[in-house]
């Protein structure tokens, strides 16, 4: 069994490469979820009765339009994390639309 020697050159080479995509992959990724959940509690609210104040238009339609920019970004790039993500974000909002709108 051979034990390689590790040395700071290939620390600092791995944090810049390996550890650098994955924590910027990590954070799109939140990112892409905390934007669908921003909606999510009023819908919730208002569908149990707790709330009968809308989230306002402007605020839905920034952002359906900047997780459709990025779904158009993923299907560009093949991602298929994150247009599965996407994707799945979308039918959630789009049934919990229905749900208040035939309530």
């Amino acid at each position: 069994m051979k034990i390689q020697n590790f040395n700071l050159q290939s620390v600092v080479n791995f944090c810049k490469t390996t550890l650098t995509v994955a924590t910027a992959e990590t954070i799109q990724w939140l990112g892409i979820v905390f934007i669908h959940a921003a909606t999510i509690p009023t819908m919730l609210s208002i569908m149990s009765g707790l709330s009968d104040k809308m989230p306002a238009i402007d605020l839905i339609m920034f952002i359906w339009a900047g997780l459709t920019l990025m779904f158009i970004r993923a299907v560009i790039l093949k991602d298929m994390l994150h247009i599965v993500t996407i994707g799945f974000g979308f039918i959630i909002h789009a049934a919990l639309l229905a749900f208040i709108l035939f309530k």
